[in-house]
Protein backbone atom coordinates (compact mmCIF):
# COMPACT_ATOMS: atom_id res chain seq x y z
CA UNK A 1 0.00 0.00 0.00
CA UNK A 2 1.15 3.52 -0.84
CA UNK A 3 -0.58 6.41 0.94
CA UNK A 4 -0.31 9.82 -0.73
CA UNK A 5 -0.62 12.75 1.68
CA UNK A 6 -0.62 16.53 1.30
CA UNK A 7 1.90 18.45 3.39
CA UNK A 8 0.82 20.99 5.99
CA UNK A 9 1.22 24.75 5.88
CA UNK A 10 2.26 24.48 9.52
CA UNK A 11 5.88 23.44 9.96
CA UNK A 12 8.06 22.86 12.99
CA UNK A 13 10.59 25.50 13.93
CA UNK A 14 14.07 25.08 12.50
CA UNK A 15 16.33 22.97 14.66
CA UNK A 16 19.88 21.75 14.94
CA UNK A 17 21.13 19.24 12.45
CA UNK A 18 23.08 18.85 9.26
CA UNK A 19 21.65 20.51 6.12
CA UNK A 20 19.50 18.61 3.64
CA UNK A 21 21.36 16.22 1.33
CA UNK A 22 19.33 16.05 -1.85
CA UNK A 23 21.00 12.86 -3.00
CA UNK A 24 20.01 11.19 0.28
CA UNK A 25 16.25 11.68 -0.13
CA UNK A 26 13.85 8.99 -1.28
CA UNK A 27 12.86 8.88 -4.95
CA UNK A 28 16.35 9.73 -6.23
CA UNK A 29 14.94 10.25 -9.71
CA UNK A 30 13.69 13.62 -8.45
CA UNK A 31 17.12 14.87 -7.29
CA UNK A 32 17.81 17.14 -10.27
CA UNK A 33 14.30 18.62 -10.15
CA UNK A 34 14.60 19.22 -6.40
CA UNK A 35 17.90 21.03 -6.90
CA UNK A 36 16.33 23.31 -9.53
CA UNK A 37 13.30 24.20 -7.40
CA UNK A 38 15.40 24.69 -4.25
CA UNK A 39 17.83 26.95 -6.12
CA UNK A 40 15.00 29.01 -7.61
CA UNK A 41 13.28 29.41 -4.23
CA UNK A 42 16.48 30.43 -2.44
CA UNK A 43 17.39 32.93 -5.19
CA UNK A 44 13.91 34.44 -5.02
CA UNK A 45 14.03 34.81 -1.24
CA UNK A 46 17.54 36.30 -1.23
CA UNK A 47 16.31 39.09 -3.49
CA UNK A 48 13.52 41.59 -2.97
CA UNK A 49 11.50 40.57 0.10
CA UNK A 50 8.25 42.14 -1.11
CA UNK A 51 8.50 40.39 -4.45
CA UNK A 52 9.25 37.05 -2.79
CA UNK A 53 6.32 37.42 -0.39
CA UNK A 54 3.98 38.16 -3.28
CA UNK A 55 5.14 35.14 -5.30
CA UNK A 56 4.78 32.87 -2.26
CA UNK A 57 1.41 34.33 -1.27
CA UNK A 58 2.59 35.32 2.22
CA UNK A 59 0.60 37.61 4.49
CA UNK A 60 2.44 40.37 6.39
CA UNK A 61 2.55 38.15 9.46
CA UNK A 62 4.46 35.47 7.55
CA UNK A 63 7.20 37.68 6.07
CA UNK A 64 9.74 35.88 8.26
CA UNK A 65 9.27 32.82 6.03
CA UNK A 66 11.14 34.65 3.26
CA UNK A 67 14.32 34.82 5.38
CA UNK A 68 13.87 31.20 6.44
CA UNK A 69 13.64 30.09 2.80
CA UNK A 70 16.75 32.12 1.97
CA UNK A 71 18.70 30.05 4.50
CA UNK A 72 17.46 26.61 3.41
CA UNK A 73 20.81 25.32 2.03
CA UNK A 74 22.41 25.55 5.48
CA UNK A 75 19.34 25.09 7.71
CA UNK A 76 19.12 22.10 10.02
CA UNK A 77 17.20 19.20 8.55
CA UNK A 78 15.19 16.55 10.42
CA UNK A 79 12.65 13.85 9.50
CA UNK A 80 9.75 15.09 7.41
CA UNK A 81 7.36 13.37 9.80
CA UNK A 82 8.45 15.90 12.43
CA UNK A 83 8.53 18.89 10.07
CA UNK A 84 4.83 18.79 9.18
CA UNK A 85 2.61 19.84 12.08
CA UNK A 86 -0.84 20.53 10.62
CA UNK A 87 -4.21 19.00 11.50
CA UNK A 88 -3.78 15.81 9.46
CA UNK A 89 -0.37 15.12 10.97
CA UNK A 90 -1.52 15.98 14.49
CA UNK A 91 -4.22 13.31 14.19
CA UNK A 92 -1.86 10.87 12.50
CA UNK A 93 0.37 11.16 15.59
CA UNK A 94 3.54 9.66 14.15
CA UNK A 95 5.50 10.31 17.35
CA UNK A 96 3.17 8.09 19.39
CA UNK A 97 3.11 5.08 17.04
CA UNK A 98 4.76 1.91 18.27
CA UNK A 99 7.84 0.68 16.42
CA UNK A 100 5.99 -1.69 14.10
CA UNK A 101 3.39 0.89 13.11
CA UNK A 102 6.07 3.54 12.56
CA UNK A 103 8.02 1.15 10.33
CA UNK A 104 4.86 0.68 8.27
CA UNK A 105 4.46 4.47 8.10
CA UNK A 106 8.00 4.85 6.77
CA UNK A 107 7.29 2.27 4.06
CA UNK A 108 3.84 3.42 3.00
CA UNK A 109 3.48 7.20 3.48
CA UNK A 110 4.52 9.64 0.77
CA UNK A 111 4.07 13.37 1.44
CA UNK A 112 3.78 15.65 -1.57
CA UNK A 113 5.54 19.02 -1.48
CA UNK A 114 5.88 22.11 -3.63
CA UNK A 115 9.60 22.21 -2.84
CA UNK A 116 10.65 18.54 -2.69
CA UNK A 117 8.10 16.94 -5.02
CA UNK A 118 7.40 14.08 -2.62
CA UNK A 119 9.22 12.72 0.43
CA UNK A 120 9.01 9.80 2.85
CA UNK A 121 8.44 10.65 6.51
CA UNK A 122 11.99 9.62 7.37
CA UNK A 123 13.60 11.91 4.79
CA UNK A 124 15.52 14.70 6.45
CA UNK A 125 14.39 18.14 5.25
CA UNK A 126 14.43 21.64 6.74
CA UNK A 127 11.17 23.52 7.42
CA UNK A 128 10.21 25.71 4.45
CA UNK A 129 7.38 27.69 2.91
CA UNK A 130 6.50 26.89 -0.71
CA UNK A 131 3.09 25.53 -1.65
CA UNK A 132 2.28 23.59 -4.80
CA UNK A 133 0.25 26.55 -6.08
CA UNK A 134 3.32 28.78 -6.33
CA UNK A 135 4.73 29.90 -9.69
CA UNK A 136 8.49 30.23 -9.21
CA UNK A 137 10.78 32.17 -11.55
CA UNK A 138 12.46 29.47 -13.61
CA UNK A 139 10.52 26.27 -12.87
CA UNK A 140 7.20 28.07 -13.33
CA UNK A 141 3.94 26.67 -11.94
CA UNK A 142 5.02 23.94 -9.53
CA UNK A 143 2.04 21.66 -10.09
CA UNK A 144 2.90 21.35 -13.78
CA UNK A 145 6.63 21.23 -13.10
CA UNK A 146 6.37 18.29 -10.71
CA UNK A 147 3.84 16.50 -12.89
CA UNK A 148 6.49 16.22 -15.59
CA UNK A 149 9.28 15.29 -13.15
CA UNK A 150 7.24 12.60 -11.40
CA UNK A 151 5.82 10.92 -14.48
CA UNK A 152 8.67 8.43 -14.66
CA UNK A 153 9.32 8.14 -10.92
CA UNK A 154 6.05 7.53 -9.09
CA UNK A 155 4.90 4.46 -11.05
CA UNK A 156 8.02 2.66 -9.79
CA UNK A 157 6.81 2.85 -6.17
CA UNK A 158 3.05 2.65 -6.82
CA UNK A 159 3.10 -1.13 -7.15
CA UNK A 160 0.09 -1.99 -4.99
CA UNK A 161 -2.98 -0.24 -3.63
CA UNK A 162 -2.64 3.56 -3.86
CA UNK A 163 -4.65 5.44 -1.23
CA UNK A 164 -4.74 9.03 -2.45
CA UNK A 165 -5.59 11.51 0.32
CA UNK A 166 -4.09 14.60 -1.31
CA UNK A 167 -5.87 17.92 -1.71
CA UNK A 168 -6.57 19.07 -5.28
CA UNK A 169 -3.50 21.33 -5.53
CA UNK A 170 -1.17 18.45 -4.68
CA UNK A 171 -3.11 15.89 -6.71
CA UNK A 172 -2.24 18.01 -9.76
CA UNK A 173 1.44 17.11 -9.31
CA UNK A 174 0.87 13.44 -10.21
CA UNK A 175 -2.13 11.66 -11.60
CA UNK A 176 -2.21 7.85 -11.70
CA UNK A 177 -2.12 6.52 -15.24
CA UNK A 178 -2.36 3.17 -16.94
CA UNK A 179 -3.01 0.13 -14.79
CA UNK A 180 -2.30 2.10 -11.59
CA UNK A 181 -5.63 3.91 -11.95
CA UNK A 182 -7.82 0.89 -11.23
CA UNK A 183 -6.03 0.17 -7.94
CA UNK A 184 -6.14 3.77 -6.71
CA UNK A 185 -8.74 4.97 -4.20
CA UNK A 186 -9.59 8.53 -3.17
CA UNK A 187 -11.49 9.40 0.00
CA UNK A 188 -14.06 12.09 0.65
CA UNK A 189 -15.23 12.84 4.21
CA UNK A 190 -18.92 13.70 4.60
CA UNK A 191 -20.76 14.81 7.71
CA UNK A 192 -24.31 13.53 8.07
CA UNK A 193 -26.66 15.66 10.15
CA UNK A 194 -30.47 15.65 10.15
CA UNK A 195 -30.49 13.40 7.11
CA UNK A 196 -28.30 15.71 5.05
CA UNK A 197 -24.69 15.23 4.08
CA UNK A 198 -22.12 17.97 3.63
CA UNK A 199 -18.44 17.99 2.72
CA UNK A 200 -16.24 19.05 5.62
CA UNK A 201 -12.89 20.86 5.34
CA UNK A 202 -10.90 21.20 8.57
CA UNK A 203 -12.35 17.95 9.90
CA UNK A 204 -11.68 16.27 6.59
CA UNK A 205 -7.97 16.51 7.43
CA UNK A 206 -8.50 15.29 10.99
CA UNK A 207 -10.53 12.28 9.87
CA UNK A 208 -7.98 11.33 7.21
CA UNK A 209 -5.18 11.55 9.77
CA UNK A 210 -7.04 9.24 12.16
CA UNK A 211 -7.94 6.87 9.34
CA UNK A 212 -4.31 6.44 8.29
CA UNK A 213 -3.22 6.03 11.89
CA UNK A 214 -5.81 3.32 12.50
CA UNK A 215 -4.68 1.40 9.41
CA UNK A 216 -1.05 1.60 10.55
CA UNK A 217 -1.78 0.56 14.13
CA UNK A 218 -3.95 -2.35 12.99
CA UNK A 219 -1.22 -3.55 10.65
CA UNK A 220 -3.74 -3.52 7.81
CA UNK A 221 -2.12 -3.81 4.40
CA UNK A 222 -4.96 -4.02 1.87
CA UNK A 223 -3.88 -4.78 -1.68
CA UNK A 224 -6.97 -3.55 -3.53
CA UNK A 225 -9.57 -0.81 -3.05
CA UNK A 226 -12.10 -3.50 -2.16
CA UNK A 227 -9.84 -4.84 0.58
CA UNK A 228 -9.39 -1.25 1.81
CA UNK A 229 -13.16 -0.89 2.19
CA UNK A 230 -13.28 -4.12 4.18
CA UNK A 231 -10.38 -3.00 6.41
CA UNK A 232 -12.03 0.34 7.18
CA UNK A 233 -15.34 -1.33 8.00
CA UNK A 234 -13.55 -3.65 10.45
CA UNK A 235 -11.94 -0.57 12.05
CA UNK A 236 -15.38 0.92 12.64
CA UNK A 237 -15.56 3.45 9.83
CA UNK A 238 -18.76 4.02 7.93
CA UNK A 239 -17.45 3.83 4.39
CA UNK A 240 -19.37 3.67 1.13
CA UNK A 241 -18.24 3.12 -2.43
CA UNK A 242 -19.31 6.24 -4.31
CA UNK A 243 -17.83 4.95 -7.57
CA UNK A 244 -15.93 1.82 -8.45
CA UNK A 245 -12.69 2.33 -10.31
CA UNK A 246 -12.33 1.98 -14.05
CA UNK A 247 -9.38 2.00 -16.42
CA UNK A 248 -9.62 5.79 -16.42
CA UNK A 249 -10.95 6.76 -13.00
CA UNK A 250 -9.85 5.75 -9.47
CA UNK A 251 -12.24 4.32 -6.91
CA UNK A 252 -14.08 7.00 -4.95
CA UNK A 253 -14.87 6.21 -1.33
CA UNK A 254 -17.02 8.25 1.06
CA UNK A 255 -16.31 8.13 4.79
CA UNK A 256 -19.45 9.33 6.58
CA UNK A 257 -19.23 10.85 10.06
CA UNK A 258 -21.95 12.20 12.32
CA UNK A 259 -19.70 14.13 14.68
CA UNK A 260 -16.63 16.12 13.70
CA UNK A 261 -13.83 16.80 16.16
Amino acid sequence: MLVLLPPSEGKAASGDGVPVALDGLSLPGLTAARAEVLGALVDLCRGDEDAAAEVLGLSPGLRGEVARNAGLPTAGAFPAGRVYTGVLFDNLGLATLDEAAYDRAERTLLVFSGLWGAVRIGDRIPPYRCSMGVKLPGPGALGAYWRSAMAGVLPEVADGLVLDLRSSAYAAAWKPAGEVVSRTATVRVLQERNGKRTVVSHFNKATKGRLVRDLLVAGAEPKTPGELVDALLVLGYRVEVAAEGTARKPWQLDVVVTEVH
